[in-house]
């Protein structure tokens, strides 16, 4: 009888184990994954892109007005990419990172960029000159100058540093970011586009 008791304990001891060990993984993989926004506990997503983290909020964010110039030296606004869902990446050629994952920004604008979908790589070099000879240098093909030569984009979005990455969607809202550098034409990127493209544009 006392050996059949203890092991009746012994088994619900590691039954209670086994339900602690699942309950702390589940707890380490959401505090990996996900972060608490500030309104009621609402979770915004860590996604894995390859060897960088893209931050998807709940809820597409408002952001508020950008201006900027494009290689003819016009000012364009982010209301000008209205309908279109834009990867808005804020670099400068100084930036070692941004060497990085430039290409694979061209990358994915050659294989994507259309009506639906642009790159908009956003230089924050004073002299717009430096991006030319930038994009020979690096065999940057597809990818439109757009430059912010008083750097107040930067500082109107929160961006920390260069590279940040914003994927904007077509209602004008950023979705979420990326700060550093990413492999922008990884399948795990492309997904995240996918996603933004198949969302429905809302009304007015």
């Amino acid at each position: 009888m006392m050996k059949k008791t203890i092991r009746r304990i012994g088994w619900v001891v590691l039954g209670l184990s086994s339900v602690v060990a699942v309950v702390a993984g589940l707890y380490l993989y959401q505090n990996n994954n996900a972060s608490k926004s500030p309104i009621g506990g609402i979770l915004n997503i860590a996604i894995d892109i390859g060897d960088q983290r893209f931050m998807r909020w709940h809820t597409p964010r408002e952001l508020p007005p950008i201006s900027f110039q494009d290689e003819a030296g016009k000012t364009v606004s982010l209301d000008d990419f209205r309908g279109t869902v834009i990867l808005l990446n804020i670099w400068a050629t100084w930036c070692p990172p941004c060497r990085e994952e430039m290409p694979s920004l061209d990358r994915l604008n050659a294989k994507r960029a259309g009506p639906a979908f642009e790159v908009v790589a956003l230089s924050i070099d004073r002299d717009s000159t430096l991006v030319k000879s930038f994009y020979q240098q690096f065999d940057i093909q597809t990818l439109r100058g757009y430059f912010d030569t008083t750097s107040q984009v930067s500082n109107i979005v929160r961006a920390p540093g260069v590279p940040t990455t914003l994927l904007i969607d077509r209602e004008g809202r950023e979705i979420g970011r990326a700060l550093g550098p990413a492999t922008w034409d990884s399948p795990q990127a492309e997904a995240l586009i996918d996603a933004a493209l198949m969302r429905p544009a809302e009304d007015g």
